[in-house]
């Protein structure tokens, strides 16, 4: 599946066919068949290792400069409906004439650029509409951090009354999540840094013109980058301490019942080891005595009263 859009001078999105394809405009492609990867392969030129690549889920950061195409590929954050995120490859391929954009799934980074606002972007312009696209991604994931130290402070309040296993295994999405978004944070802040070197490269200009508020657009997508980094590994060290008191709690609180079922299990055994000796002797002392159970029972209770006091000091009880 994918579409095709030109922006106009009127501010709006005009959508085309790969049979009138023209200058400046930017083909967006979302989980395609082989048949549209050639199709568009063939119309437009691009080379096929640089459509193939954004294919694969693993596939990592970079940038590739070929003849006169160029290609980046950027991990992007996706929300599923389990509330889980997880980042996938997005493959952005510049030519002399076109933007190419190419995702396994559909996703927000992609999709926040139509209709509605078109007006504040132009696929004309190459090098400022990528550069866009990758600031949305940057803050994309500022977005989602932010809403899963929401979710983590909520946790960590019910977490203080009651350790919920449904609240450890939130907790426990929540690193998985920060684990993929801290990876790609990472080779994704390679890849700006590289392209903010490799910019002004001679085979860079022939592909991509680099204009002095394009420039600041770049360094603004970095410094997100890397606050998106710099938040979600505070928030995985956050994650991490909170999972470790969980656990130390659930043992505590483990260690708690276990002592307080001891000190009654030694209360109780006295009464009853008495109760044993006593019935085994025959004759049963005391058996001649109208009083004789009743002074058993009081020197048990008695003892047990004793042990429970002695126990009660020990922090037993």
């Amino acid at each position: 599946m994918f579409k095709i859009v030109k922006s106009t001078e009127e501010g709006t999105l005009e959508e085309l066919d790969l049979r009138h394809l023209s200058k400046g405009c930017w083909i967006d492609i979302v989980d395609p068949s082989p048949e549209e990867l050639y199709e568009i392969m063939k119309v437009t030129g691009i080379r096929e290792d640089f459509l193939q690549p954004a294919l694969d889920d693993d596939e990592k950061s970079r940038i590739e400069l070929e003849d006169d195409q160029m290609l980046i590929i950027t991990d992007i954050p996706i929300l599923r409906a389990n509330n889980d995120y997880e980042t996938i490859p997005l493959a952005i391929i510049a030519t002399e004439n076109y933007t190419v954009t190419l995702c396994l799934e559909p996703n927000r980074v992609t999709a926040d650029f139509g209709e509605h606002n078109a007006r504040t972007f132009s696929t004309y312009k190459r090098t400022r509409f990528i550069f866009q696209i990758l600031y949305k991604s940057a803050t994309l994931y500022l977005r989602y951090i932010r809403t899963m130290v929401k979710r983590t402070d909520e946790l960590e309040k019910h977490l203080r009354q009651s350790q919920e296993n449904k609240d450890l295994f939130a907790l426990l999405d929540m690193q998985n999540s920060m684990t993929y978004f801290s990876t790609s944070l990472r080779s994704d802040s390679i890849v700006m840094e590289r392209l903010m070197r490799v910019r002004t490269s001679t085979q860079a200009k022939q592909i991509i013109k680099v204009y002095e508020e394009d420039e600041d657009l770049l360094e603004d997508a970095i410094i997100e980058y890397k606050q998106a980094l710099e938040m979600v590994e505070m928030t995985s060290h956050i994650l991490n301490n909170i999972i470790e008191v969980s656990a130390s709690l659930i043992s505590n609180n483990l260690n708690q019942v276990m002592k307080l079922l001891a000190s009654l299990t030694i209360i109780l055994a006295i009464p009853t080891l008495i109760s044993g000796l006593w019935g085994m002797n025959v004759p049963v002392p005391f058996a001649e005595n109208p009083m004789g159970f009743f002074m058993v029972l009081s020197g048990a209770i008695t003892l047990a009263f004793l042990a429970a006091i002695l126990l009660y000091k020990k922090n037993m009880l």
